[in-house]
C-alpha cells in the first residue's frame, strides 16, 4: 500500500493539508472523525492504545523504521514523497519523520469513567493546546484517573496537544462535557468533592486541601489569563490556592496542575 506522491494537490492526502491552520484544523478534524499523530513515539502510543490508522505519511527514508507497523496494517495506505512535496501539502517541515491520520476513538461515557475514578482534573476553557498537552502529561505522570474538558476547551487530540503530552492523551481517560458549569452535576452525582484552583479570600491552601484526604476529588483548572468563571467558583465546594512567594501572583496553568496533582496524590 505504499503510494508515491508527486502532486501536492493529490486528493488522497486531504487529511494532511493545511496542518498549520489551527482554526481550520480544530473544527475540521473532529467533524471528520480524525486526528493527526506526529512522530514515531506518538504514532506507536496511539496504535498501542488501540486507535485505528486511516493512513501514514512520511519521507521515503523513514519506511524501514515503520516496517513492523505497516506489516500490522497491510491495508492502510502509506504516502511517501520528496521533502518539497510533503512540505507543500502540510505547510511545515516534517522534522519528526512521520505523520499518521488516525480515526478518533468513540467518546467515553462520562458516568462510567467517573464511577471508577478517585481523582479527576477538569479543564475549563483552556485554549492553548500546549497547556492542554502539558496538563495531560502531568496527569499521567502523577496518577490522575481521568480528565474532563469543557465544551470550549482546546482539543486534547489536536496535533500540538498530543505532541506536548508525549502521547499520554491516549492513556489518560478523558471526555468532553456536554455543558459547563452545569456539567458539574455529573461530578456531584458521582460523589466528588469539587475544588476550584483560584485565589479567593476564603481559599484553602493546596496543603490544607490535601490534608482533607477526600475520597473522590475533582480539581478544576481555569483558562489562561482570566481563570475560572464566577459561576464555577460559586458552585465548587472549595476554592484552592497554591501559595506564592517573591511577589509572583500565579503559576502557568500547566505548572499549577502539576503542583496540585502532586500535592493531592
Amino acid at each position: 500500500m505504499i503510494i508515491h506522491l508527486t502532486d501536492p494537490n493529490d486528493p488522497r492526502v486531504n487529511d494532511y493539508t493545511q496542518l498549520t491552520d489551527v482554526q481550520l484544523r480544530k473544527v475540521r478534524e473532529p467533524a471528520e472523525g480524525m486526528y493527526i499523530a506526529e512522530s514515531s513515539r506518538v504514532m506507536r502510543r496511539a496504535l498501542s492504545a488501540g486507535h485505528k490508522p486511516r493512513s501514514f505519511f512520511m519521507a521515503e527514508k523513514w519506511l524501514p523504521d515503520f516496517a513492523d507497523v505497516f506489516a500490522a496494517y497491510p491495508d492502510v495506505p502509506v504516502f511517501v514523497g520528496p521533502r518539497e512535496v510533503l512540505e507543500e501539502i502540510t505547510g511545515f517541515h516534517l522534522h519528526r519523520g512521520a505523520l499518521a491520520a488516525m480515526h478518533r476513538p468513540e467518546p467515553l461515557d462520562i458516568a462510567t469513567m467517573l464511577a471508577g475514578a478517585r481523582r479527576v482534573a477538569v479543564l475549563e476553557d483552556i485554549v492553548d493546546h500546549t497547556n492542554v498537552g502539558a496538563i495531560f502529561r502531568s496527569a499521567a505522570a502523577l496518577g490522575v484517573d481521568a480528565v474532563l474538558v469543557s465544551p470550549r476547551c482546546g482539543d486534547p487530540l489536536y496535533r500540538r496537544s498530543i505532541r506536548v503530552s508525549m502521547g499520554t492523551v491516549f492513556q489518560v481517560p478523558w471526555a468532553k462535557l456536554p455543558e459547563w458549569p452545569e456539567g458539574m452535576s455529573l461530578l456531584e452525582d458521582a460523589g466528588f468533592t469539587t475544588a476550584a484552583l483560584a485565589f479567593e479570600p476564603d481559599s484553602l491552601t493546596i496543603t490544607e486541601l490535601a490534608e482533607r484526604k477526600d475520597e473522590k476529588l475533582a480539581l478544576i483548572l481555569g483558562t489562561e489569563g482570566e481563570g475560572l468563571g464566577d459561576a464555577t467558583l460559586a458552585r465548587a465546594d472549595f476554592s484552592v490556592m497554591i501559595p506564592m512567594f517573591a511577589g509572583v501572583d500565579s503559576l502557568n496553568v500547566a505548572a499549577a496542575s502539576a503542583v496540585a496533582f502532586f500535592a493531592t496524590q
